[in-house]
Parts: C-alpha cells; structure tokens; sequence
C-alpha cells in the first residue's frame, strides 16, 4: 500500500514538472540618452565656488549597470548678466568640476553641453532658501504614535511661491529620502516640517532609535523645479518588481541639435542650509 501511495505521488508530480517551463519576456528598450544631474548648490555660509556636474547614459530598467559616465562633454555655465562663463572640466569618470563659480542670489545662468555631436540647453535661477531656526524630536506628530519624528522649524518668507525640497539621510542607511513642499497655503508663517521613518520588515527598515544620526538639507527650488521633482519622488515611491516601469520625466535641458533626442535630468540653482541631529532618550 505505501509502495502504491509513493507511486501516486510520483506521478501526480511528474506532470507538474513536465508543464512547468521557462518564458523569456523581452523588455522594449528604449533609446540611449544624455542623462544630466546638474543641481548647482550653494551652501549657506560658504563661496559656493566648488560645483560638480555629473553625466551619464541611460540604461534599461532592468540592467544591473546602473551608472554609465558620459566622457568627453565640453560643459560650462553662463551668467546671463554679466556673459562671465564658467568651464567645468571633464574628470573622465562623468564628473564635470569647476573651483571658479560665483554664485549670485536671485541670477539667472544658462548650462552649455556638446556631447556627441549635439548641444543641450538649459535656463534656471538661483533660488534663496531661509534658516532652519530649530530641530527637535517628538512621538506626538508622526504617523506612528510610538515612533520617534524629527521636526524641521523655519519662518516661510512673506514673498509668494516659495518651494521647498529636502534630503534626509540617517548615518548608515544607503539612500536619502527626497521630500518637497510649498507654502500655497502656510506663505510667510513658521512651518514645522516633520520626517519620520516607517517601519518595514520585509525591507529591514527600523524607526528612529535614540543615537540615531540624521543629516538634513534643505533647498529653495524653483516652481518649475518643484513641480518635476514631486513627479520624481512619487516615481521612487513606487519602485518595485511588479509595479509599471516609470515613464519618462522631462526636465529643463533641452537638445538643440535634435530635439528628439531629449536628455534626462534637470539644471538647478539652489541655496541650501545643512543640520544634523543625533536623537535621544
């Protein structure tokens, strides 16, 4: 009888494995292009004169080569004003540097790439960005009751349209989280900006701890800037196996040769204010 059973199970199995096979599904791979981070950032405090740009190529979504450098670029940036021009010399990894930028409040500049055959644009201003006044920790806020949050107080200017975007990292984390704000309805009052860290078990993901390290950045942004970037977090958000690949997001860099061809990525000036804070009991 138990000779019998095993005979049947052996069986049952062996249609199973005989229907299981392996599909290849092939992933519409779109064209390569100039992929431009060039976010101009200007310090509080500092001569903001040390900036990087970085390019890159695009690769397909599921490619495990993520970053591929974009060598060979002549890249500079005008100030529009004044016509004094800015070389940001190629440092053969997709890093472009200059130790000569001079950052000035409320100016516009242009950036300049020549890149295989073809010339990208693009136009931004510097956008100021008001003190973090205080940080302090609380239980209260948050979206968990029993997990600690950091709050970010600042005094929103009376001008309009002012946007926020903020980059927290927890020392030891791999990646920052990205936030962004604006003041539509909170403009020239003190705004308590609160970030809090949900826990997940499937990605090994723990709330704040006390000792915990938390460094903050704030930006000014653009409107236009803004409303790309809010589209781009919302994308990071929802990365996964199983969810849609994200769409293509056009910034401000435009190619002029052939505007077909369009590059990623966006040219931002901002004045930033960094902190850290350290958690406690």
């Amino acid at each position: 009888m138990k000779q019998f059973i095993n005979s049947l199970l052996i069986l049952s199995i062996i249609p199973i494995l005989s229907c299981t096979d392996v599909i290849d599904v092939e992933v519409p791979q779109g064209p390569t292009r100039l992929v431009i981070e060039a976010s101009l950032d200007w310090e509080k405090g500092t001569a903001g004169n040390e900036q990087t740009i970085r390019l890159s190529k695009s690769t397909p979504y599921f490619d495990s080569n993520a970053f591929v450098p974009a060598e060979g670029a002549q890249v500079s940036v005008t100030n529009l004003s004044s016509s004094v021009t800015y070389i940001f010399t190629d440092q053969g990894d997709g890093e472009y540097r200059t130790s000569s930028f001079e950052p000035v409040m409320g100016q516009s500049y242009s950036l300049t790439i020549q890149y295989d055959g073809e010339i990208y644009n693009a136009f931004e201003t510097m956008t100021p960005v008001t003190n973090i006044i205080d940080i302090y920790q609380s239980r209260e806020d948050g979206f968990d009751d029993e997990a600690l949050e950091a709050h970010i107080l600042f005094n929103d200017p009376d001008e309009e349209s002012n946007n926020y975007l903020f980059k927290f990292k927890r020392a030891g984390d791999l990646l920052p989280v990205l936030e962004a704000g604006d003041d539509k309805f909170i403009n020239g009052n003190q705004i308590d900006w609160w970030y809090e860290i949900m826990e997940d078990e499937d990605q090994n993901v723990v709330p704040f701890e006390p000792g915990d390290i938390l460094d903050i950045n704030m930006y000014g942004i653009s409107r236009p800037y803004y409303d790309y970037i809010k589209v781009m977090i919302s994308q990071m958000g929802n990365s996964g196996p199983f969810t849609p690949v994200p769409a293509a997001v056009k910034g401000n860099c435009i190619n002029r040769t052939n505007p077909e061809n369009f590059p990623y990525g966006y040219f931002r000036l901002s004045e930033m204010v960094k902190e850290r804070y350290i958690f406690t009991e």
